[in-house]
C-alpha cells in the first residue's frame, strides 16, 4: 500500500475537500472529457452541461459550496491553482455566464442556478458523495455522462474505479516500495528489522518516485502553506460567511495570549492556532488538506506550536509530516477519512492521530510508541459525528479542531511516557472506526439531519 505524502497533504482552498475540492476535481475531469468527444464531433454543434449531486453533496452542498466548485472545476479552475485568490470574487463573476468555454475554444451551455441539481433522493449505493455529469446535444439527447465520487481527502474516483477499489481510496501497488506495510503491524516489523525509523522508512518509499530535492520542496512548501493559514486566521477579524452570523474568534484569543502569556495556557495556543486555519477554511480560503479540510487545523496547530513555542526545526517538521502521512496511508487504506461515510472520527480522529504520532516521532518516540500515540489519539474520537449546523464547516467543526489537537498532544505525550506495549492495537482502532461509521445512521455523516444541526432552529445555506 502506498499513497504519497504530497498526495495526502494537498494545498488547496475551503470550506470541505470532500465537498468543495473533490467536486472541483470531479468537474474540472468531465470538462476535459467533453473536450476529447468535442474535438472528435465534426460542427459545432450547440451542447449543455448539468450535474446532478448526491447524497451528501446534496444535502449540504450549499454551505460546503459543491454548486460553486462544480461551476469553478467547469470553467477549468483546480483548488491548488485557487490558493490566494479572491474566489468570491471569481465565482460571482463565473455564475452570471451562461456558457463554459473548452481549452478547444468550443462553449457550451452551463448556468449554475439551473444545471446543478441537488437531488436528496436516494444516495448511489457506492458512496455517499457522488455525482453525475451530463452532456446533452441541442436536442436535449445525453451524448456522455460520467459518474464520480469524492471520497475524501479531495480525492475521487469514478464508477468504473470504485468497483475496484478494495478500500475508499486510490492507491498504488506496494511491490516497487522497499517498505509497502499496509497496516500498522506490518509497519512496525518493517521499522524493527530495518532499525529504521518510520519516518525514515516513509521516506524511502517516497525517494522511489520522485527525487529528494523534489520531496524536500514539496514537504517545505505543505509547512509554509499550514503556517501561512495560522497566522492569516490569527490576523483577521470578522464573521463568517452563512446565516450563522459566526464571529471569527482566534485573533482575540490570540491577542489575549499575548497580552498575557504567562496566564496562556498549552491548550489555549493549541486551541487559538488550530481554530486560526479553520477559520480560514470555513472563509473559502487557502488550507491544506490534513487529510481533510474540516479537519485542517489540527496538525497544523500541532507544527506550528512545535516551531513556535518548543524550538523545532525545519527536519524535525519534515519527519513530522513523514510519519502523520504514514499513519494517515494505512487510516485511507484500511478505513475512511470522509466524514460522509464514517463520521467526524474519520476527520478529526484521523488528524488527531496523525498529529500525535508525528509529535511522539519528533520527540524521539520509538516506532511502538509512535503506534501507540495514533491509537490513544484515534480511540478517543470513536463514535465522532459529522453534524454540521446549517451545512456549513463552522459549528461544532472550527473548535472541535481545537479539541483534536489538544488530544493530540496528550496522546504524543502518554505515549512517550509508556513502553509503546499497549492493550489495543492502533489496526484494532482502525477497524473499530470503520464498523462504527459503517453501522452509524446517515444523519450523522455529513447531512445536516441529525445531532447538532437539528437542535437549533437554522436551514441550509
Amino acid at each position: 500500500m502506498f499513497i504519497s505524502v504530497l498526495d495526502l497533504f494537498k494545498i488547496g482552498i475551503g470550506p470541505s475537500s470532500s465537498h468543495t475540492m473533490g467536486p472541483m476535481a470531479a468537474a474540472n475531469a468531465f470538462r476535459d472529457d467533453i473536450d476529447q468527444l468535442i474535438l472528435q464531433t465534426p460542427g459545432n454543434r450547440n451542447h449543455r452541461v448539468y450535474c446532478v449531486l448526491k447524497g451528501s453533496l446534496a444535502f449540504t452542498g450549499r454551505g460546503h459550496a459543491t454548486d460553486r466548485a462544480v461551476t469553478l472545476g467547469l470553467h477549468g479552475y483546480a483548488p491548488a491553482l485557487l490558493a490566494g485568490q479572491d474566489v468570491n470574487a471569481l465565482t460571482a463573476k463565473l455564475w452570471t455566464a451562461s456558457t463554459v468555454q473548452l481549452a478547444s475554444g468550443r462553449h457550451l451551455d452551463f448556468n449554475p442556478e439551473d444545471d446543478i441539481v441537488f437531488d436528496k433522493s436516494d444516495p448511489l449505493p457506492q458512496h455517499p458523495n457522488g455525482m453525475i455529469f451530463y452532456l446533452l446535444d441541442e436536442e436535449g439527447k445525453k451524448v456522455l455522462s460520467e459518474t464520480f465520487f469524492s471520497i475524501g481527502g479531495g480525492f475521487i474516483c469514478t464508477l468504473e474505479e470504485i468497483n475496484q477499489l478494495n478500500a475508499p481510496l486510490k492507491i498504488e501497488a506496494a511491490g516497487v516500495y522497499p517498505y509497502p506495510f499496509d497496516s500498522a503491524d506490518s509497519m512496525l516489523e518493517m521499522s524493527q528489522q530495518s532499525s529504521l525509523s518510520i519516518a525514515a522508512m516513509k521516506r524511502a518509499n517516497e525517494l522511489t518516485r520522485m527525487s529528494e530535492q523534489d520531496l524536500e520542496q514539496g514537504l517545505d512548501n505543505i509547512l509554509q502553506a499550514m503556517c501561512h493559514c495560522v497566522e492569516q486566521g490569527l490576523t483577521t477579524e470578522g464573521r463568517l460567511p452563512g446565516n450563522l452570523g459566526i464571529r471569527r474568534r482566534a485573533k482575540d484569543l490570540f491577542e489575549q495570549l499575548k497580552m498575557n502569556p504567562e496566564k496562556g495556557t498549552l491548550n489555549d495556543w493549541l486551541c487559538a492556532y488550530a481554530m486560526a486555519v479553520n477559520e480560514e477554511n470555513a472563509a473559502g480560503h487557502m488550507v491544506v488538506t490534513a487529510p481533510t479540510n474540516g479537519a485542517a487545523g489540527v496538525i497544523p496547530a500541532i507544527i506550528y506550536y512545535l516551531l513556535k513555542h518548543e524550538g523545532g526545526t525545519p527536519q524535525q517538521a519534515r519527519d513530522f509530516l513523514l510519519t502523520a502521512a504514514a499513519i494517515g496511508g494505512l487510516i485511507k487504506h484500511r478505513s475512511s477519512i470522509s466524514g460522509a461515510e464514517v463520521g467526524c472520527q474519520g476527520e478529526v480522529g484521523s488528524a488527531a492521530a496523525m498529529a500525535a504520532a508525528g509529535l511522539c516521532a519528533v520527540r524521539g518516540g520509538t516506532a511502538e510508541q509512535i503506534e501507540n500515540a495514533a491509537e490513544i489519539a484515534l480511540e478517543h474520537h470513536l463514535g465522532m459525528t459529522c453534524d454540521p449546523v446549517g451545512g456549513l464547516v463552522q459549528v461544532p467543526c472550527i473548535e472541535r479542531n481545537g479539541f483534536g489537537a489538544i488530544k493530540a498532544h496528550t496522546a504524543a505525550a502518554l505515549a512517550c511516557r509508556g513502553t509503546g506495549k499497549h492493550f489495543i492495537s492502533l489496526d484494532n482502532c482502525i477497524d473499530a472506526m470503520k464498523q462504527t461509521g459503517l453501522e452509524m445512521s446517515h444523519k450523522y455523516k455529513e447531512t445536516s439531519l441529525g445531532g447538532l444541526a437539528v437542535s437549533v432552529s437554522i436551514t441550509e445555506c
